[in-house]
């Protein structure tokens, strides 16, 4: 008679107070938002670095607890925006070297750690071992890290490893909530490229003083261009180009699954900004998609698809027609054509040159955190790029740790690269081609952490969890 009342309960808070349940979630999140906003203008900018990312961790708790759908989309926006509140603090009480605002967003993920802890032992029965694997590869490396660096950069190591796979599990075992997923995906996204979209190009005209300030601080003058108008690579609310290459190739894929009004508007900003970022890497990686997309549904879906294409052709052709615009976009392009001379081109070669057989020679691994330093200057904890995420994850795992994360991963891809519902739901065949296409670029940048990672991870659950959805679908019909 108990577990009925409590079944009843759930049911009852779940579907007879929909509306009520939505409000409190808004309410949660506008009143962080509010909180922020006034100590910002109240001369409190400076607490902003403690109280950001706990109130963050608070709503983000309560939406897990009570809202799970409106927890995704705040999950997403604090990845999005969270740099741009930490440029905006910086900018107005001074530089803080340990971005200390910046773990906000791995900690609204670290919230799902519940679910892992709390279906992880039977998941290997329902799909979820490639998750488990890849968990497994990542303990590891965080018990190494223990014994050969400082525990500061193993933790900061653990939330980047760790925070993907933990929200794509979440994602894949609420599979049974996949139309409502579904959609908040599409609405989410879809906003994302509108609002960075139109900030991006912002950027780009008038290089806000809060972006110049970080740009000259942080150094990355010398990759995210010049702090002047026409002069920077586009990042938007995003930290570097990389991150915003992202994001904006991924919802521009995402958007060949939407429908409505904005997403032409959304597509003219989110194409100029994502050429302005000039992240070669991105551009290829929304070529793949776009090709696996086309090539995975049916024909009626594949001139629609076309027409989108050329309506979005002519929105986006004339602005990028637009000088300096267009001679920023040309001469990015027209870097494919002469690799050999392009700097980061040869950084990239040289750097699998020196390090691809060490890497590969390394069993034990070096553990997480080992990629960051302390700086003996400044006595602050840097982090040293490697522009491969094959050498990252061979240095910082070792084959040891390496065989159970890539053979979670491999797991993955080959499942859903099976997988039929593609031909029929369109946000199947995105989220395929979004994912396959993030790893793909595995070989440029170490795309499985940070918000690379939650794109790659998370898009590849919810291939996942609308495959196992549609199944239990066919079941039930045929038990009906």
């Amino acid at each position: 008679m108990f577990s009925k009342q409590i079944h009843f309960n759930a049911f009852s808070e779940s579907h007879f107070f929909p509306q009520e349940r939505s409000l409190q979630g808004w309410l949660a999140i506008i009143g962080f938002l509010l909180l922020n906003v006034v100590c910002y203008y109240a001369g409190a900018a400076g607490l902003l670095r403690l109280i950001f990312p706990v109130t963050a961790l608070a709503v983000a708790v309560f939406l897990y607890l009570r809202h799970p759908i409106l927890y995704i989309g705040f999950t997403w926006w604090i990845w999005f925006l969270t740099p741009l509140a930490t440029r905006l603090v910086d900018y107005r009480i001074g530089w803080d070297p340990t971005r200390q605002m910046l773990i906000a967003p791995y900690l609204v993920v670290f919230v799902t750690i519940a679910t892992f802890l709390r279906h992880s032992p039977r998941a290997s029965t329902q799909g979820g071992l490639p998750f488990i694997l890849a968990f497994i590869g990542v303990f590891y490396g965080f018990l190494v890290g223990l014994v050969y660096n400082a525990p500061l950069p193993v933790a900061r190591g653990f939330l980047d490893w760790l925070s993907p796979i933990i929200f794509a599990f979440h994602l894949f075992i609420n599979w049974r909530d996949y139309p409502s997923y579904r959609q908040n995906f599409q609405r989410i996204f879809l906003w994302a490229v509108l609002i960075l979209g139109i900030y991006g190009i912002y950027q780009f005209v008038v290089a806000p003083e809060w972006d110049r300030y970080w740009l000259i601080e942080s150094k990355m003058f010398t990759s995210s261009g010049d702090p002047e108008p026409f002069g920077m690579r586009v990042w938007s609310t995003l930290h570097s180009p990389g991150p915003f290459g992202y994001v904006m190739q991924t919802g521009l894929l995402l958007l060949f699954t939407s429908s409505g009004t904005l997403i032409f508007p959304a597509s003219a900003v989110g194409y100029v900004s994502f050429l302005l970022a000039q992240v070669r890497t991105s551009w290829l990686g929304w070529l793949l998609g776009v090709v696996m997309i086309f090539g995975s549904v049916k024909a009626r879906i594949q001139m629609r698809l076309i027409a989108i294409i050329l309506i979005m052709l002519m929105c986006v052709v004339p602005l990028a027609n637009i000088e300096p615009i267009s001679g920023v976009i040309t001469e990015r392009l027209e870097s494919f054509g002469n690799l050999e001379e392009d700097t980061s081109f040869k950084d990239r070669t040289g750097s699998y040159d020196r390090n691809l057989s060490l890497a590969l020679s390394n069993v034990l691994g070096n553990g997480l955190g080992n990629i960051w330093k302390v700086n003996e200057k400044t006595g602050q904890l840097e982090v040293f790029v490697l522009d491969s995420g094959i050498l990252d994850m061979f240095f910082t795992l070792g084959w040891l740790g390496a065989i159970p994360y890539l053979g979670g991963l491999l797991l993955i891809i080959f499942s859903v690269l099976k997988y039929g519902e593609a031909h029929f739901d369109s946000f199947v065949s995105a989220a395929r081609a979004i994912g396959l296409s993030t790893c793909v670029q595995l070989v440029g940048n170490s795309a499985m952490l940070s918000v690379p990672g939650m794109i790659l991870w998370g898009f590849l659950a919810m291939a996942m969890a609308a495959h196992k959805y549609y199944e239990h679908q066919k079941i039930n019909t045929l038990n009906s």
